[in-house]
């Protein structure tokens, strides 16, 4: 039987034990009897503090970034749910928008309903997906071919939390868990042109308190065309400021008791101010730099299994995991937190459309920032890609290409840095491929087929598939990779 430990009876195994000195990566620990000193608690208070600051910012990306896109549509005159802005000029690399695409015409609103209550959405035929998301982007209702209406168009009826009243009959009925809600539609260029579609959200889109049925208000649409607007959140300090406009304006309801004691240990908590001390304020602010770096990690240099959509190559899906609550496992994994936080640094709209296999109908994207070696994309060299005949996309393919700091498009002496197969001007090759190049000059005679860059400049690419097909998802077409030239 072993000896007692000194100063007890018995032998106390050591691994239950704390040392008087331990060495650490926040510096050395010290204790009497187990007993922290006060400088050791300092120092791990202010590290808790720094860790729980880190963990608000990974965690509460979505929440703050629906809360840029309210502030954005906000500053372009959306203050009520009539009010929209549309890109009927499509949405070129002006504003500041995550990873928007440069090939529908998005029509942007945003619904109060703590305000209006429940909130009509009437859906013109011929309109292309759409998608509701609440105040944490969490998916809400699809509509158009995704949704209920299976692109008949119709009109739906978005409940506010806690509803308790009639629901009339003749809607497609959704229940958020959120007031603000944003609502994205988007509508398919015609002849390669977006006037088809912006004329019928004009005169078919119509939003309105279910209270004002009787006299709706009448629709007004903000052109948000070539504008300089930023839908960004904060990757400074400012962002816990934004996350505290959500969570003092929202239904305690709307997040689960983990993720309000997250934000409550660094003093973001409804109804009461948020008034971090000089202390703190120091410590969120690097906390703040360190989860930025963390998030830019997570996407640009990326460590998780499943994330790559081919055998070889680069090229990576949006929703690692397949699952567009972010699930790992079917959930056995619990959530994958991780993979939200890496969609969300880069991206907006969650939809199932974007994460299930349905052959033909929403849309997949593939996602590249590393050319065939591995190595990133800089904007002073010069690359070239193949994407190989029969593009399975019953709709339409596009390729964009994006700036990483901002992760909005790629601003460059072309207004659109993509090119489209159904409004672009392309050169093919015999076997009915494409090549694009890239770079900061045109290689001669590859101008239709050139997406400009800037030297001095990283960027990264998404290639998207609309109404997707077999092809994409059993791996049976698979795009080239990014090659020096």
């Amino acid at each position: 039987m072993p000896n007692p430990t000194p100063n007890f009876n018995t032998h106390i195994p050591e691994k239950i034990m704390t040392p008087d000195s331990v060495e650490t990566r926040i510096g050395t620990l010290e204790f009497y009897d187990g007993l922290p000193t006060k400088e050791t608690a300092k120092t791990v208070f202010d590290n808790l503090d720094f860790m729980r600051g880190v963990e608000v910012f990974l965690n509460f990306i979505p929440a703050t970034s629906i809360e840029g896109m309210r502030m954005g549509m906000v500053g372009l005159g959306v203050t009520s749910s009539n009010k929209v802005v549309i890109m009927d000029n499509l949405l070129d690399s002006t504003p500041l928008f995550l990873t928007g695409n440069t090939d529908t015409v998005y029509a942007s609103g945003v619904l109060d309903l703590e305000k209006d209550g429940p909130t009509v959405v009437e859906i013109p035929p011929g309109s292309g997906p759409g998608t509701v998301n609440d105040a944490y982007f969490r998916f809400v209702i699809d509509m158009v071919g995704p949704g209920p209406d299976h692109g008949q168009g119709g009109k739906y009826l978005i409940l506010p939390p806690e509803y308790d009243g009639d629901v009339p009959e003749g809607y497609f009925v959704a229940r958020s868990t959120s007031y603000i809600n944003w609502i994205i539609l988007r509508g398919f260029l015609v002849d390669g042109k977006p006037d088809a579609a912006a004329e019928m959200f004009k005169t078919g889109l119509k939003i309105y308190p279910l209270a004002s049925i009787d006299n709706p208000p009448a629709m007004e649409f903000i052109s948000g065309s070539g504008l300089d607007f930023n839908t960004i959140h904060a990757n400074t300090y400012e962002f816990y400021g934004e996350l505290n406009n959500v969570i003092q304006r929202e239904p305690i309801s709307m997040l689960d008791p983990e993720l309000r004691g997250l934000a409550a240990s660094i003093g973001i908590q409804k109804g009461k101010p948020f008034a971090p001390d000089a202390r703190m304020e120091a410590i969120l602010t690097e906390a703040v730099a360190v989860g930025n770096a963390t998030a830019r990690s997570l996407y640009f240099q990326l460590r998780e299994e499943g994330a790559f959509i081919y055998e070889s190559g680069y090229w990576k899906t949006a929703f690692i995991g397949g699952d567009y609550r972010w699930l790992r496992d079917g959930g056995d994994g619990g959530r994958y937190l991780d993979a939200r936080t890496y969609f969300f640094y880069v991206a907006t709209v969650n939809t199932p459309a974007m994460a299930l296999k349905m052959i033909g109908v929403g849309s997949q994207y593939a996602l590249c920032d590393k050319d065939k070696d591995g190595n990133d994309l800089y904007g002073n060299n010069n690359y070239k890609i193949n994407i190989p005949a029969n593009v399975p996309a019953k709709d339409f393919w596009s390729m964009v290409i994006y700036d990483p700091q901002t992760r909005s498009e790629l601003q460059t002496g072309q207004p659109f840095p993509s090119k489209n197969n159904k409004k672009s001007v392309l050169d093919y090759n015999a076997d009915g491929s494409v090549d694009l190049y890239f770079g900061p000059e045109a290689p001669a005679g590859k101008e239709h087929n050139w997406i400009q860059t800037i030297a001095g400049k990283a960027w990264f690419g998404v290639l998207r598939f609309y109404g997707p097909l077999e092809p994409f998802f059993d791996h049976s077409w698979q795009p080239g990779d990014f090659e020096l030239i």
